[in-house]
């Protein structure tokens, strides 16, 4: 599997950090890009959008994996994509010269669960950070999470209570998940459904 299809926002000077975004379900790389003045005005970051691997007949856009059932990605297509964003991030962090220890994983819906998989795994190095919006901590045989590691990892989960896709279950068991294994853990519900609020965007810097 080649390289993914990306865009990116440089620093307006020299970067502090890196920070790669991963769209959901049936999008881009174009899907969460701006989200990049958003979370970063100042413009301290640079911040990369990848576009998906993959496209599911009789769905629109690009997926990171297949989905059989809520909260269980299907193995093949998963570890697929997760060995692509490994090696992607990895040229990004040599390229850049900004290491993990500067970098932050975000994304939304099925970019989270990407998110927490190459943040959480122990094969990764631990980034600085995770944003999850609308996601899930994933269930797939072959991965697991490796929190003992992640002590400095700091964590920002978002998730709308009336949430019809990604029952915000998910998200309540991936916080207490975090908090036991002694992350730092910062957790916002909404009055939502499936989507990124616009009120929680400026709670967290990302660096």
């Amino acid at each position: 599997m080649s390289s993914p299809v990306f865009r990116e926002r440089p620093a307006s000077g020299e970067a502090e950090g890196l920070l790669i975004l991963h769209h959901g379900r049936g999008a881009d790389e174009h899907d969460l890009l701006p989200l990049a003045d958003a979370l970063d005005p100042e413009r301290r970051l640079h911040v990369v959008t990848p576009r998906g691997p993959l496209t599911v007949p009789g769905w629109p856009g690009n997926h990171w994996y297949v989905v059989p059932r809520v909260g269980f990605p299907d193995e093949p297509t998963f570890h697929a994509s997760y060995e692509l964003l490994g090696a992607f991030h990895d040229e990004l962090c040599q390229r850049t010269g900004i290491g993990p220890e500067r970098t932050v994983l975000g994304g939304f819906s099925m970019g989270s669960v990407m998110s927490y998989a190459l943040g959480l795994s122990g094969e990764r190095p631990a980034p600085a950070g995770i944003l999850a919006f609308s996601g899930f901590i994933p269930t797939v045989d072959g991965w697991s999470a490796a929190l003992a590691a992640r002590s400095a990892l700091r964590a920002f989960i978002a998730h709308g209570s009336a949430d019809p896709v990604i029952s915000v279950d998910f998200a309540r068991a991936a916080r207490e998940m975090l908090l036991a294994g002694g992350l730092d853990v910062e957790y916002h519900e909404f009055a939502g459904g499936h989507q990124i609020d616009p009120a929680q965007i400026g709670r967290r810097e990302t660096s």
